[in-house]
């Protein structure tokens, strides 16, 4: 079964690889306008994901009323997009009040109104409620949630604007009545504590000529301490990041062993516990959140010649700002001393290093292809690309338990 998904898997990302290639290419028959994507509105009374609207799933727990005189207040945000017509019945402006994350997500949607109906413009009906007009615990309490409907109010097209809304990263939608469209967001302390897996840009990596340097710091082509696949420590080539962030404020777990060690990293990273049984592989890669005191996770010798099992003593959490996830031709990456993989969200090191091989290929290529060029500078922030394409094939070819839940808003937002 796993050959058959690895194959089907490399078949899509393939596809994928040479369609967005001739989407750009040039001469007859390439760059021509795609026709839009067949939606399938939503039926009255769904809402996607199939889940309550405040668990982990969808959009989170509620956590709290926002009031004008409360701390949280400044969590919200004025939208004046032109595209979008504000109800505002209450002529105070809390329609226009939002958090970030519900402000982008709705001015996303605003731009897919106007190209799927040419001439109609969203319409938000009710957005932050400071009056109490809504049920207990709702989010519009907390500017995460508003509803909609089109200027034009054509009851028609609610079912298709329903999924639009979910096209635009809301992350819960639900079509509540004939008159609107309700749609709620991840609050914004939640949505950093679960993008994907990385490390804090001070977490520390070993070169091959024996100094060390933060993660944030790292270049392409920069030679780095990591283990191959016998579990010996090699220096390996950096490749690049698969997520940078330099500014977001995150959940980060802490492992430190008995003999001091201390590594940081997401929920939904990987990290190699020592199996401590010669009749299997001595590595095993499980998400860190999994990891128990008790166990050994790897850890570099004082001439890193070799990796050596240590028991981990305790675990807690931080909050870094900032994070960052390199990725290396080796797929592991020795940080802060503890062997790490370079992978997360998807429990599968193996698969997920098998995976990520074109974009080592591609490295490859340019290594030998512009050997001479000087060093290459800092990556810009954000997910890449290719990281976000394998997300989505791996929601649709693996099953739902080989995903980190904490992992998903990251590729989905």
């Amino acid at each position: 079964m796993l050959l058959w998904t690895r194959i089907v898997l490399l078949g899509l990302v393939c596809l994928s690889l040479a369609s967005s290639g001739m989407g750009c290419g040039p001469g007859r028959g390439y760059g021509r306008r795609r026709h839009p994507k067949k939606l399938t509105p939503l039926a009255y009374k769904q809402f996607i994901p199939n889940v309550a609207e405040k668990t982990l799933g969808a959009s989170g727990r509620y956590e709290g009323k926002i009031t004008r005189n409360s701390e949280r207040f400044k969590e919200l945000t004025p939208n004046y997009n032109t595209d979008i017509i504000f109800k505002d019945e209450e002529n105070t402006g809390a329609d226009r009040l939002m958090t970030q994350r519900c402000k982008d997500k709705l001015n996303s949607l605003a731009i897919s109104v106007m190209n799927q109906w040419p001439g109609v413009k969203l319409r938000v009906t009710e957005g932050w409620d400071e009056d109490g007009h809504h049920y207990e615990e709702s989010l519009h309490y907390e500017g995460r949630a508003v509803d909609i409907t089109t200027s034009d109010r054509d009851k028609s097209k609610y079912g298709t604007l329903s999924r639009l809304a979910v096209e635009a990263g809301f992350d819960w939608v639900y079509y509540e009545s004939k008159a609107h469209i309700h749609c709620s967001v991840k609050a914004e302390n939640s949505v950093a504590a679960k993008s994907g897996g990385c490390f804090p840009g001070s977490s520390t990596v070993s070169l091959q000529d024996g100094s060390t340097k933060a993660i944030r710091d790292l270049r392409t082509g920069d030679r780095v301490l990591a283990a191959d696949t016998q579990g010996n420590p090699t220096y390996t080539d950096f490749i690049t990041f698969l997520d940078r962030d330099t500014t977001t404020r995150r959940v980060f777990y802490v492992i430190e062993t008995e003999l001091g060690q201390t590594v940081t990293l997401t929920a939904a990273h990987l990290i190699f516990v020592d199996r401590d049984n010669s009749t299997e592989q001595r590595m095993s890669a499980v998400f860190a959140s999994d990891v128990r005191p008790g166990q050994k996770v790897l850890v570099v010798g004082a001439e890193r010649r070799l990796l050596e099992p240590v028991t981990v003593k305790r675990i807690y959490k931080q909050k870094h700002e900032g994070s960052f996830a390199p990725v290396t031709a080796q797929g592991t990456l020795v940080v802060d001393q503890v062997l790490a993989s370079c992978y997360a969200v998807i429990e599968d090191h193996d698969l997920a290093h098998w995976a990520l091989a074109p974009v080592r290929l591609a490295h490859w290529v340019s290594s030998f292809l512009f050997s001479s060029q000087p060093e290459a500078s800092a990556q810009n922030d954000g997910v890449h690309w290719y990281s976000k394409v394998l997300y989505q094939l791996g929601t649709w070819l693996l099953d739902s338990h080989s995903i980190h839940p904490l992992g998903m808003s990251v590729y989905t937002s």
